[in-house]
């Protein structure tokens, strides 16, 4: 059952797995996405392997704090920021991407944790290198999986994947659930089953149906801007991971990633798409282990 914790005033619902005396690895989840979404056989087996995982919501996403009519329409901070005026943009967001990574934070204090290996999948990559970089000394090791560095030129979608993200999705259960299988377009295409597919939705949506938190996320997303020159000062071990199949995030996200981040390891997964299947759970596993084993 999830817990609560109060998190820098903001609640947050997560998880945990293992031993609290192991070394603590926090999960932290992408856009719009609850913390199911990382499958509990995975987070399972890493804390088999002498790890304390920690696992949450994302503020305004699942059983987290919601920010219901705070900031302004996202087509409102899309046209400040197109226009250039970013200072206005940031203003009418209901928050930033730093106000994210410090609640991944404040979860650690109030678990009485100082410093933890930080795990970050999609826009949880981009949060954890956020973390990274604005507390290094409380970051034990980043690991950034399909995710990218805020460049415009690099993890961009195909318009395909980029279509099935953003269109609406009914309200209803039975629509809701239908409709999530337009994941495939981003899936892993040698392991890729619808049946997994709607088996997540419909826990997300019996969980905690909640789209208008997606909006105020990827606010956050697109005032990030670029994280490139930090990224190349970052004095933090790093394990980058990135699917061949991606079309959510190119693999070209990843490959900067690991390019700029000095000493940066780069693993690159063939047949994984935005994904993690079942299958290539070992793979997955077993290097996230191997990186956060510290000395």
């Amino acid at each position: 059952m999830p817990q609560i914790a109060i998190s820098g005033g903001v609640s947050l619902a997560y998880e945990t797995f293992g031993a609290p005396a192991d070394p603590p690895v926090l999960f932290v989840m992408g856009f719009g996405t609850q913390l199911i979404g990382w499958p509990l056989g995975f987070c399972e087996r890493v804390a088999d392997g002498g790890r304390f995982v920690i696992a949450f919501d994302n503020r305004d996403c699942g059983l987290s704090e919601k920010f219901d009519g705070q900031g302004a329409a996202l087509e409102d901070i899309i046209a400040a920021a197109s226009a250039g005026d970013l200072d206005t943009a940031r203003g009418l967001a209901a928050y930033t991407l730093s106000e994210m990574a410090a609640d991944g934070f404040g979860l650690l204090a109030a678990l009485g944790i100082e410093e933890a290996h930080v795990v970050g999948s999609s826009m949880g990559g981009m949060i954890a290198q956020t973390m990274a970089i604005s507390h290094p000394a409380r970051v034990l090791t980043l690991t950034s999986m399909m995710s990218s560095t805020g460049e415009p030129g690099y993890g961009q979608a195909t318009p395909e994947a980029r279509q099935a993200l953003f269109a609406p999705r009914p309200s209803d259960r039975e629509g809701y659930i239908a409709a999530s299988e337009r994941d495939l377009a981003w899936s892993s295409r040698r392991y890729a089953s619808a049946t997994a597919i709607r088996d997540l939705a419909a826990r997300s949506y019996d969980r905690a149906y909640y789209p208008a938190g997606t909006g105020r996320q990827l606010g956050a997303m697109i005032l990030a801007g670029s994280r490139a020159d930090a990224l190349k000062a970052l004095d933090v071990p790093a394990l980058v991971i990135h699917g061949l199949d991606d079309t959510i995030i190119d693999p070209s996200g990843g490959r900067r990633t690991a390019e700029l981040i000095p000493g940066a390891r780069l693993l690159l997964i063939p047949d994984m798409g935005h994904d993690r299947p079942r299958q290539l759970w070992g793979a997955l596993c077993d290097a996230i282990e191997a990186h956060t084993l510290l000395p």
